[in-house]
């Protein structure tokens, strides 16, 4: 065994360390360099770590791989120690630097406090979200869908985590009424791959309508019959029953009529629009202009499934009509292929649900039309998902479906509510990317894939007796409201919803034209005869006219 010599330990009655040699001119020990001092110290100095590996930023995981760049970021840090009786100073060796002190106790005590609390809210958050196994993101304070105003009375808040414990079975539906026209499917886009990408189109003169429930003179038609006590639109319905899985803040209004009950959306509402990579844990930018900011992709991503629903038809011209025409449409007015079939499910012996139900096209299947509804997922820049579409499509077609379950739950699970309530044979979901990830305006469609709606709803998680245990909880609410309007409001940082009572006027006039001053007001034309009150007369016809 091999011996190991300490050597001679010279003892100090003076204080701590090896004692001072006499001779200076030598060292003080035999192994010690010459003019090297050792540092001095007292009994009543503080010994600090010579290494410290709890340092947040060396141990951060999330840190970019450039550990050493920065001096500061070493586990080893000594710069400006007083020990060292400034001999290593920072102007002289910026390899250096002191370890930081250690913060006060009592402050570091809160931050873990409040650490705890912001991770207990995330569960909850989470907890209560259907197919939540996604924790919310760290993002921008999200704003509400509608401004509250102080007038309005708040009559409830419902948390999320009741809605999924609901549950209620609704028998079959019947038809009421078709609408309408469709165009065949053209099986060709189910083998387009991104080898044999397709641009997409555009189609300007083709006319999309996002009628609300009231101004449906379908809707009124059957409402004035008494075929049913709640009347609604599948836009509206499928936000209802897919609300647990929401992020976004959004705003339903709700009127009782008699005994009826109407859910509408307002005008310029946010339904109107497709929510991108609301549920990611990636934040998108925040400033409106950027082409990757939520409110620009949402308009974007409204764009492309317009566009996708009409390009993927056979448009020979041959459409299948249905009982009534379009009933949005004007005579000669170019449409877009739909059908709109109105739906009644009976709720209980004194409710019934009527639903406006979209679907897009058609299928020949032994001698059978079956019902498609068309909806295009768009990737916009692959770093935000970290899957690109384009070279993990044709191998790993799974792996990008999962990554858009992720980032898209409440979006994908709404399009399948509604191929459900439409009972579409296939829901056909389109691969839309950017020509360049900075180009917002143009397109191509990499893929298109079939599924059959409760099949797809089951393997998202999306139980359908639950969505009809959450309308069937918001109708039963509102029906023992009084007559008038409220508005049913998704709160923009909770898991809940919240029901306002509003003046029956809201959401009517919320812009009012004020008269410019006279100065900037243009005056009507003086004919040289000086006659301008046959002039104002001219005018005025016109205005009418």
């Amino acid at each position: 065994m091999v011996a190991f010599e300490i050597g001679d330990v010279p003892f100090n009655p003076d204080g701590w360390g090896p004692p001072e040699s006499i001779d200076s001119s030598l060292p003080i020990l035999p192994n010690h360099p010459l003019n090297v001092p050792f540092a001095p110290f007292s009994r009543s100095d503080k010994l600090g770590r010579i290494a410290d590996w709890t340092r947040s930023n060396y141990n951060n995981p999330n840190r970019p791989n450039n550990r050493g760049t920065n001096p500061s970021d070493s586990a080893f840090d000594f710069t400006t120690d007083d020990s060292f009786g400034g001999g290593l100073n920072a102007d002289e060796d910026s390899t250096f630097r002191l370890l930081p002190q250690r913060r006060d106790e009592e402050v570091e005590a809160k931050k873990r406090e409040a650490e705890k609390q912001r991770a207990r809210r995330d569960r909850l958050y989470h907890a209560n979200r259907s197919g939540g196994n996604n924790p919310r993101r760290e993002a921008a304070v999200f704003k509400s869908s509608v401004d509250i105003q102080p007038e309005w009375n708040m009559l409830d808040q419902i948390p999320f985590s009741t809605f999924t414990k609901l549950s209620y079975n609704v028998p079959e539906p019947e038809d009421l009424l078709i609408c309408g026209s469709l165009e065949a499917y053209d099986k060709s886009y189910d083998r387009i791959t991104p080898k044999n990408e397709r641009r997409l189109e555009r189609f300007k003169n083709r006319n999309f309508f996002k009628v609300t429930t009231t101004d449906d003179p379908i809707i009124r038609r059957l409402a004035n019959e008494d075929k049913a006590t709640v009347f609604a639109t599948d836009s509206i319905l499928s936000t209802l029953m897919c609300a647990p899985r929401s992020v976004y803040s959004w705003d339903i209004v709700i009127q009782r009529v008699g005994n009826k009950l109407f859910f509408d959306k307002r005008d310029g509402s946010q339904l109107d629009l497709l929510s991108v990579n609301e549920t990611s844990q990636e934040p998108l930018p925040e400033a409106k202009d950027d082409i990757n900011s939520a409110h620009s992709l949402s308009v974007e991503a409204a764009y492309i499934n317009q566009n996708f629903s009409q390009q993927v038809l056979v448009r020979d011209g041959n459409k299948v009509s249905f009982e009534e025409p379009n009933p949005f449409a004007g005579e000669g007015e170019e449409v877009a292929s739909v059908g709109y079939r109105y739906r009644r499910w009976k709720l209980d012996n004194d409710t019934s649900l009527v639903v406006r139900c979209e679907v897009q096209s058609f299928m020949e299947v032994n001698n059978h039309k079956s019902f498609l509804t068309l909806n295009a997922l768009n990737e916009f820049d692959p770093k935000y998902s970290g899957v690109d579409w384009r070279r993990k499509l044709d191998t790993q077609r799974g792996s990008v479906l999962a990554t858009e379950l992720k980032n898209n739950a409440n979006k994908i699970a709404k399009w399948t509510a509604q191929a459900i309530l439409a009972s579409a044979d296939m829901m056909k979901l389109g691969y839309v990317t950017r020509v360049h990830p900075r180009d917002h305006f143009n397109h191509v469609i990499l893929a298109v894939v079939g599924y059959k709606p409760r099949e797809f709803a089951g393997q998202i998680n999306l139980n359908t007796s639950n969505m009809w245990g959450i309308v069937k909880s918001i109708v039963g609410l509102c029906m023992k409201l009084n007559e008038g309007k409220y508005v049913l409001v998704k709160d923009p940082q909770k898991p809940q919803v919240r029901i306002y009572e509003v003046p029956a006027d809201a959401f009517e006039n919320d812009y009012v034209e004020e008269p410019l001053p006279e100065d900037e007001q243009v005056q009507p034309p003086v004919e040289e005869n000086g006659d301008q009150n046959g002039a104002k007369d001219e005018l005025g016809v016109k205005a009418e006219a």
